[in-house]
């Protein structure tokens, strides 16, 4: 019999805890492929956040630290320069990444540290009960947030890949969403290209993937899926901000 599919290499073999229609086992598969098809599993570093992958050092076949919230750049880069060899990833949610850890990750990619980071924008916060994100949608309800994101009351959402953009230091910005089977195999280009980016020596890398989050938009995965497509795209456009190349 013929195998065609079968679990990475750099994926363990254990349960996971993600509710039932998240988007981050998705993308831990995406991301244990790469580091099995670049052969770069025994580098690779990780670092986990404080959210709903606060387990994620459960689920890779690699080293990986506890990070505090928002400070996965910060701990990233330490790990980077003291070992340049390594291969690291800071993995943060869009609460951890752009509001605690707005400081750093803009200055991460300022200094063009030569991370990569993977940031899941469900747009809200998914592991606390779903109070509004930064990332929250106008109009969309949230437990600090009952009638809707207001502009004039809470701002307006916040779209990382293009602010990061206007920075010189950052190397590729890209944005993707795991919502069907041809976004998926896209997902997984862009993860693997902001990897090879780093084992070739080019500075910061991000890739925002937009997850879907039935549990905390009330909604079962199907309509999930839809919510990603047709409320989340319009306001965070798919696509490549960003790519400078090779070193």
């Amino acid at each position: 019999m013929t195998i065609l599919a079968q679990r990475p290499k750099s994926l363990l073999d254990v349960p996971m805890h993600y509710c039932p229609g998240c988007g981050h086992g998705i993308v831990h598969r995406l991301m244990a492929e790469t580091f099995d098809e670049l052969n770069i599993a025994d580098r690779v570093i990780g670092v986990a956040p404080v959210g709903c992958a606060v387990f994620a050092d459960s689920y890779f076949a690699c080293d990986m630290v506890q990070g505090a919230h928002g400070r996965g750049p910060a701990i990233a880069t330490g790990i980077k320069r003291s070992k340049p060899g390594a291969i690291v990833f800071s993995y943060q949610g869009d609460g951890d990444l752009a509001s605690i850890g707005m400081a750093e990750i803009v200055h991460a990619a300022v200094r063009s540290e030569k991370i990569t980071v993977i940031f899941i924008n469900n747009a809200i916060y998914g592991m606390t009960g779903g109070q509004m994100a930064p990332t929250t949608l106008v109009g969309q309800v949230a437990t600090t947030a009952p009638k809707g994101r207001d502009p004039e009351l809470q701002g307006w959402p916040i779209n990382m890949c293009e602010m990061l953009a206007q920075i010189t230091g950052s190397k590729y910005l890209a944005r993707v969403a795991v919502d069907s089977p041809q976004n998926v195999i896209k997902a997984k280009q862009a993860i693997k290209k902001a990897f090879e980016n780093q084992v070739n020596g080019v500075g910061f890398s991000m890739v925002e993937v937009l997850s879907q989050c039935p549990t905390n938009w009330h909604a079962d995965p199907m309509k999930a899926l839809e919510f990603v497509r047709t409320k989340m795209m319009p306001q965070y456009p798919l696509g490549v901000f960003k790519d400078e190349g090779a070193k």
